[in-house]
């Protein structure tokens, strides 16, 4: 997953914060994360965190210079406004956002099909692990999916003919990410991929009412190179890489969380914001 990577002088970040963000301290062994209110005496998470501070950098001029994409870096800044209006409608997420976000990934990405199987909306004020509808930020170093449990979401989601057939061919899971307010309070933080090694990744299970699903977190190491876009508005969106079935150095997976950002103002509003989870496959 590590690459070298250096920075065009012309396209250097403009500004960077330190802020601490929240790592799976090391040899902790897999932590397991429930989806809702677990037994009586069986925590939420497991697993110690630890805060490392790390440097932030503004992604804004790497991204317009074209050193940050889905394939480089695993996540990509796009410039897109939605047609929805009130995202506390569902119907009007599912029959207008949704394809909305299935027009962009194809511009993105060049792919032949998307297929969104989920999303969850967040509010920093509101929101809460225990409510389905309404969860709040994830403020732990993470990404959604391992390279086990991604094949599994195309088997979950597609028919099993055709699953087999997808799955002997490029595919991917990128998440569409928005904010519904301009971002003041808990921004994202997003990890180049090429900065991530391979000893960082720790899978973990991640239990739903149903079935056991796996995702991944992460241990610090110095050499991650961390972003993030102040000020995002509701017509900006990111594109976060979580699976890639390629191993030719593309980028598979990135590391994200909310962290936060020490020049944020006391009375900053709350960070809203909605995320789809796609699988993306292009032609065979």
């Amino acid at each position: 997953m590590s690459t070298t990577f250096e920075e065009r002088p012309q396209a250097q970040a403009r500004r960077a914060v330190k802020a601490e963000l929240n790592y799976l301290k090391a040899g902790e062994g897999r932590p397991v994360n429930y989806t809702f209110e677990p037994p009586p005496g069986v925590p939420w998470t497991t697993g110690e965190l630890e805060a490392r501070e790390v440097t932030l950098h503004d992604a804004r001029a790497l991204a317009e210079a074209g050193e940050l994409s889905l394939d480089k870096s695993g996540f990509q800044h796009v410039r897109h406004a939605s047609a929805v209006n009130d995202f506390r409608d569902e119907t009007a997420i599912r029959s207008t956002y949704y394809p909305e976000a299935e027009t962009l990934l194809i511009a993105a990405t060049g792919a032949e099909k998307i297929v969104i199987f989920d999303h969850t909306i967040r509010d920093s004020k509101s929101g809460s692990r225990s409510t389905a509808y309404l969860r709040e930020p994830v403020r732990r170093v993470h990404n959604d999916q391992t390279f086990s449990s991604g094949p599994r979401r195309v088997r979950d989601h597609l028919p099993a003919d055709e699953a087999a057939r997808r799955l002997n061919h490029r595919f991917a899971i990128i998440n569409p990410w928005r904010p519904l307010d301009v971002v003041e309070q808990l921004p994202l933080a997003l990890c180049d991929a090429r900065s991530i090694a391979a000893a960082d990744v720790v899978p973990g299970d991640l239990v739903y009412p149903d079935k056991i699903g796996e995702t991944f977190s992460f241990t610090y190491n110095p050499a991650h190179r961390w972003y993030y876009f102040p000020k995002l508005r509701p017509d900006e969106a990111l594109l976060l890489k979580i699976y890639d079935s390629r191993e030719d150095g593309t980028a598979r997976l990135t590391a994200h969380t909310a962290f936060e950002d020490p020049t944020t103002l006391k009375n900053a509003a709350p960070r809203r914001s909605i995320e789809l989870r796609a699988l993306v496959f292009w032609k065979d």
